[in-house]
């Protein structure tokens, strides 16, 4: 029976050291995936600049005359000229320089009227720029496909992976529908909500308003004790599975990620909510980064 006992507890173990193999794994293979989307053509590494259009005609070139600047040698001194009408945007390349859209050439084009998913894309060069609206603001994201800031991002430190940060969790319905989060713009803006997300840390309970994006996941913005010390001044940002039929989901720490803000100065970060700043370290996910 001691023999019995003994090869048991062998098994047992080699099961929880392959488990936390196959966890690693994962968790490994979450920081690649990450990786390869922060450097990806889309991803917020490339970002360049970031520009506000005003009303009216704004010319867009790396001359000082310019409404807008972008200073690079490579850059013509006037590009073209974005005019703003309302919600509506529309581009006019200015002689001598080639401009695309979906790979054809353009000399004028509407860009952008009332909502991003009808913003274009434009080429120069390697550059690549579209609208965004935040607000009552319209402004151009620009990027550069040939940043030096995607061959200096090589890797992102992270805390070591510890399987106690991975937390069962319930979802807690709220009664109102949205949550108020500000961003780095000084915008507030109302937010849908199912609810907090609820968990336990030390044999105490604590809960984080949570983000329906309308995606496969929640989202969660959350601050703590690491902030500014270890960890981006402002909070970190994870996703977590949408609950069960009996409200059940998890909350894994580990996958606590740096907001974009953390790798431009050209994003338009969401903050953490005062309810959502933990009064304790969580040492867990990424670390703050340094380009």
């Amino acid at each position: 029976m001691v023999m019995i006992a003994f090869l048991m507890g062998i098994i047992a173990n080699a099961a929880a050291q392959i488990n936390g193999s196959t966890y690693k794994k994962e968790i490994a293979e979450w920081d690649n995936k990450r990786l390869e989307s922060l450097k990806s053509a889309t991803g917020w590494v490339n970002l360049s600049g970031l520009f506000w259009l005003k009303e009216g005609e704004n010319r867009f070139g790396s001359g000082a005359e310019n409404e807008l600047v972008f200073k690079e040698k490579a850059f013509p001194a006037l590009l073209g000229t974005f005019s703003l009408s309302g919600n509506e945007v529309t581009w006019k390349t200015a002689a001598g320089n080639e401009v695309f859209i979906k790979n054809e050439k353009t000399t004028s084009a509407t860009i952008f009227s009332n909502d991003e998913t009808t913003a274009a894309v434009l080429a120069f060069q390697t550059f690549r720029w579209s609208i965004i609206k935040r607000e009552d603001l319209i402004g151009i994201r620009f990027r550069d496909l040939a940043s030096p800031l995607l061959d200096k991002l090589q890797h992102i430190e992270r805390y070591t992976i510890n399987q106690d940060w991975r937390i069962n969790a319930r979802i807690e319905k709220s009664a109102l529908p949205s949550v108020s989060i500000l961003n780095v713009l000084g915008q507030t803006t109302q937010e849908k909500s199912p609810g907090k997300v609820v968990f336990e840390y030390k044999g105490k309970s604590y809960s984080l308003d949570v983000v329906d994006e309308g995606t496969t996941n929640l989202f969660v913005l959350f601050g703590d004790e690491t902030n500014a010390k270890e960890t981006y001044p402002t909070g970190r940002f994870l996703y977590i599975p949408r609950p069960d039929a009996n409200g059940n989901t998890v909350i894994d720490f580990n996958k606590a990620f740096n907001p974009p803000c953390a790798f431009t100065p050209f994003a338009t970060c969401p903050i953490p909510p005062k309810q959502n700043i933990l009064p304790f370290a969580v040492k867990a996910g990424e670390r703050q980064i340094h380009l």
